[in-house]
Order: C-alpha cells, then sequence, then structure tokens
C-alpha cells in the first residue's frame, strides 16, 4: 500500500498544480478593458469633476455616440477634468481620448511610477491622444485629466479609454466593431492626389483608407489625401471604420481619376523645392537682376507688391534705378527665362512693412483683381502671402479662391508666416491655409525673429537649433497641412534677419530628422514625413552675399532628399 499512497499522492500533486497552472493561466489571458466609467459623456458629467464648473456635455460636435465634454478655461483656471480610475497594480495601461477645439491635454497622476501627459494645439477635427504608463506595487487607483490652456479656446473631449487590465472598478460596456462608412466622395483632385470624406461612424475612432483594395494610409478624422498617385490615372477607394473592437466592412467605392500633369496647386515643381526672395530694392546686399537668381531657386518670390489707395488691392513698381537701371522690359523677359528653365516666379505680398488689408468682401475681390493682373503684366506664376500683421482668414480665404477661379489649376501659392501665426490653428494664417489646403503649393514659415516658441510635444524651444525647426515644424504636420506643404523659413547669413539664422548644416539636419529620422536633436517627431516640401530664404541677395554659401548647401540638399 505504501507505494499505492504514493502514486495517488503524486497524482493528487499533479492534478493540483495543474489547476493551479490553469487558474493562471486564465487570470494571464483575462482580456483587457477599459477602466474608465462614463468614457464617452453619455451620463452627463458622472464620475467626472471638473475645476471651477468649467466642463458641460454638449450634443455636437462629439466623436462618437451623443455627447461629448466641453470644458473652458476662464482667468487662473485651464478646465481641468479629472477622474479616479480602478487599475492593478504592476500592470501597463494604455490612456487614450478624442479631442478638438483649442489646446487639449491629457494625462494621468498617482501611478506610482512615472505620472504622464501629452498634448496637441487647437484642431478643427477630432484627434487622439495617446500614451502609456505603468502602475507601482501598490497602486490601485489613478487620477486620469484632460485640460486645456491659460486663455485659449475651450476643448472638446470624447471617448477616454484608460485600456488595460481590469482594475476591478467597473467599466462602461466593450466596444462592438463599427458600421461601414457612407457618404463616401472625391473632394478634390490633382495630378497627384485624390482627396476623400465620408460620414462619421458612431463609436468609431480611426478609419482605414484603402485603394484597389489594399490598405493605404489611416485616418482619426473623416477626411484624407492619398498622395503619390500617377497623372491621368483612374483609382478606387473604400473606407474602413476601427476601433479596440475591431473594424468594419469596406465602406462602397467611389472612383476618382487624377488630372493632368502639371495640373493643381503646383503640382509641375519637383517633389522637393527651393524659394528664395528677390529683393526688388538696395538694402546692402548683393543687388540681382532674376537671371542672376542663383539655380538651385525652384520658386522665386518678387518682394513685394504694395499696397494701393483702394483697400485691398496691391500694385507693383520695379525699382529700376535702385537695381542699376534694370527695366521692365528686361524683368519680363528674365522671368520667361527662369520659366523656360523650369523655375515658378510669383508676386509676393506684404513684408515687414506692408500694409495690405483684406477685411472685407470687397477688398477680397479687389485683391483678388490686382493680383491676377500682376500675374498678367510681368508673366508672375502666383502669389506669395507674407502678410506680417495678420490677417482675415475669412476674407484672405475668399480672395485666394476668387484668384484661383481666375488663374486656373496651374496656380503657385506660397506663404511666409511668422512663428507666432502658426503656433495654433485658431490663428488666421493657420486656418487661411487649412482652408484652402487644395490649391495650396507650401507653407514656409519664418524660422526667425521670433524668439522661444512651443513645439508640438508641449516644450519651448529657443532659435537656433535642429529642435526649434522640427518642433515647431511638428505643428504644422500634425494640424492639418499635408508634408508637401511645409517648408522651412531660414535666413542666408547673419545679416538677412535680425535673428534666428542657423548655419546651413542646421537647417540640413533638421530636413533629415523630420523626412528621414536622422540627425535630429533632443525632440524627434514620432513619425517622418519624407514628402516635406523643402526650404526658404531670405534671400536670394543675402545669398549672393554671402557666396551663395546656403542655396549651395540647402538647395543641393533639398534636392537630394528621399
Amino acid at each position: 500500500m505504501p507505494a499505492l499512497r504514493r502514486a495517488a499522492g503524486v497524482l493528487a500533486a499533479v492534478l493540483t498544480a495543474s489547476a493551479l497552472s490553469l487558474a493562471t493561466a486564465g487570470q494571464a489571458a483575462a482580456a483587457d478593458v477599459n477602466n474608465a466609467k462614463n468614457a464617452g459623456y453619455e451620463s452627463g458629467l458622472t464620475n467626472w469633476t471638473c475645476s471651477a464648473g468649467s466642463g458641460t456635455t454638449v450634443s455636437s460636435p462629439v466623436h462618437g455616440g451623443s455627447a461629448a465634454l466641453r470644458a473652458t478655461p476662464a482667468g487662473q483656471d485651464n478646465a481641468r477634468c479629472t477622474q479616479a480610475v480602478a487599475v492593478r497594480p504592476n500592470s501597463t495601461y494604455t490612456l487614450s481620448a478624442w479631442v478638438r477645439g483649442g489646446y487639449a491635454y491629457l494625462g494621468v497622476t498617482g501611478t506610482g511610477t512615472t505620472d504622464v501627459s501629452t498634448w496637441t494645439p487647437d484642431s478643427s477635427s477630432w484627434k487622439q491622444l495617446t500614451t502609456t504608463f505603468t502602475t507601482g506595487a501598490s497602486t490601485s487607483s489613478v487620477t486620469v485629466y484632460t485640460h486645456g490652456w491659460y486663455g485659449q479656446a475651450p476643448y472638446y473631449a470624447d471617448d477616454v479609454s484608460v485600456f488595460g487590465p481590469d482594475g476591478g472598478g467597473g467599466g462602461d460596456p466593450e466596444p462592438t466593431i463599427p458600421a461601414a462608412p457612407a457618404g463616401l466622395a472625391v473632394s478634390t483632385t490633382t495630378s497627384s492626389s485624390v482627396s476623400l470624406s465620408w460620414n462619421t461612424v458612431p463609436g468609431a475612432t480611426g478609419y482605414n483608407v484603402y485603394r484597389a483594395g489594399t490598405k493605404v494610409q489611416s485616418a482619426t478624422g473623416t477626411s484624407a489625401t492619398v498622395t503619390g498617385l500617377s497623372p491621368s490615372t483612374s483609382y478606387s477607394f473604400q473606407i474602413t471604420a476601427t476601433n479596440t473592437a475591431g473594424e468594419s466592412a469596406k465602406s462602397t467605392a467611389v472612383t476618382a481619376t487624377t488630372a493632368q500633369s502639371g495640373d493643381g496647386g503646383g503640382t509641375a515643381l519637383p517633389k522637393h523645392v527651393v524659394t528664395g526672395y528677390w529683393q526688388n530694392f538696395n538694402n546692402g546686399a548683393t543687388v540681382q537682376r532674376i537671371s542672376d537668381v542663383q539655380s538651385q531657386y525652384d520658386i522665386i518670390a518678387v518682394a513685394f507688391a504694395e499696397a494701393t489707395a483702394t483697400p485691398g488691392a496691391v500694385t507693383f513698381n520695379l525699382d529700376s534705378s535702385g537695381l542699376g537701371g534694370y527695366t521692365v522690359d528686361q524683368f519680363k523677359a528674365d522671368i520667361r527665362a527662369k520659366q523656360a528653365a523650369g523655375k515658378k516666379v510669383i508676386i509676393s505680398v506684404g513684408g515687414e512693412t506692408g500694409r495690405v488689408s483684406v477685411g472685407d468682401a470687397a477688398s477680397a475681390t479687389n485683391f483678388a483683381n490686382s493680383v491676377y493682373s500682376l500675374m498678367q503684366t510681368y508673366g508672375f506664376d502666383g502669389v506669395d502671402i507674407d502678410l506680417e500683421n495678420g490677417l482675415n482668414a475669412t476674407y484672405m480665404t475668399q480672395a485666394l479662391r476668387s484668384l484661383s477661379a481666375k488663374a486656373g489649376p496651374s496656380l503657385i501659392l506660397t506663404m511666409a508666416p511668422q512663428t507666432i501665426d502658426m503656433q495654433s490653428t485658431s490663428n488666421g494664417y493657420f486656418q487661411t491655409a487649412l482652408n484652402v489646403k487644395d490649391i495650396l503649393t507650401v507653407v514656409n514659415m519664418q524660422y526667425y525673429n521670433s524668439g522661444s516658441m512651443l513645439g508640438c510635444d508641449g516644450k519651448v524651444y529657443s532659435q537656433g537649433s535642429v529642435d526649434f525647426l522640427t518642433a515647431l515644424a511638428c505643428i504644422q504636420l500634425e494640424g492639418g497641412l499635408a508634408p508637401s506643404q511645409v517648408g522651412l523659413g531660414l535666413p542666408a547669413s547673419p545679416r538677412g534677419a535680425g535673428s534666428g539664422y542657423v548655419s546651413p548644416t542646421i537647417v540640413n539636419n533638421a530636413l533629415d530628422c523630420l523626412t528621414k529620422g536622422t540627425n535630429c536633436g533632443s525632440f524627434k517627431p514620432s513619425r517622418t514625413y519624407p514628402a516635406l516640401r523643402g526650404a526658404m530664404t531670405w534671400s536670394t541677395n543675402w545669398d549672393a552675399l554671402a557666396g551663395n554659401a546656403w542655396s549651395n548647401s540647402v538647395g543641393a540638399h533639398v534636392h537630394g532628399l528621399p
């Protein structure tokens, strides 16, 4: 019997161990859940506490369901809304939320390890913020929060998620796979891109774009632009909706045919371009004729058109005496020669002392008519908006739309805002750029004469570094502009600006960081932007005075980008 007892004991031990193993495996395999309660604000502010009465729920705009949070910063209050969320110790969670409107922050405190947060500048459409955190050995509850920023517009939040092991505090029901998107339509086409839009799908947290049955990109909102297409070619597109439960069936297909080569927003230009301002005056830099402009420059912006007595209207007067007797006929002939060499020559409106104002419908019409008249008179390919004293997004958009209708799809449209103008999508310049995105060639923000500025990661960066260029470019790249519409604007020499000059090596490193993820500073973008349009300088004249060091280095580098 001892042998039998021993065998029975071994069998019992094995069965017990097996049972424990199965139980442990069952716990380990338990599905992660969203531990946040009332995550979509469908029950008002239940489970949420907002500082100073700053929060309320609204029925529009919403990301999913029928409600969303609207929180308004006021005075010294940043509209902080919080929820205590039950979690498990020693566990990793993904924190996310969909936001829009003013500056919006998402974060968590009380993790027992490293508290984390993320943020975004103003956004006119829903954008997902996501970060991860790990709890400490004794952490059973964390505080999740959203907040805005002092003096900024209200922000909206919806569909908050604290996704990970069940903390035991209960949460919202698990999502179901969303329905297939409806309303898929073609918005605009160029020779190399197709813009699509579709209806919001309840419960969806993202969308996938398919071309001929193959996924080509993802989107967080209800629109997307597919680039890299061939001219005069027909393409079929479908959309799916996604959330944590899975991916929907594909939408009904739509077909779009791209335009002929050279049509639309300057697509006849190279993939990567170098823009240089040409000075119609002598301020100590090398005096040039258009024919003298260095060959590295793809777009030559003639500076500047001037305001007239008619509101919104502009004119251009060649400074023949200041330019050594340069005649109008020679000027026109030089423009034609540059164009024959594949370059674009445009008229720039504004500048540091420019006082062009487009503030109503009449001045918008005057602006469009006068710019188009200059294009016809001198042969300009388009216009550059370099208004450094603010602009009205509504009427400048109207003016540029009217000009586009007159000039046709080959219009070159560039902008050169100051850094402060592109810190937020609520600013007039940023709004205008987004409003005319389908006809916009490139925005070359001026990374000079600005002082320190916020980057897209919420940190403050000073002029003179790779980080200043990349972290500020990130705001535009993630704020709605296509990478092919973003350029870096820098002085060609220390004398070209009051501050902000950096060596061509710094410019090239920033271009590499944004397009390839190499040569970055402390800031490294979350993704790369191979289609980044290029770089701009003030000016071709200061570049010439410095021995063409800028165009020889940056120009060659831009044209060698992937």
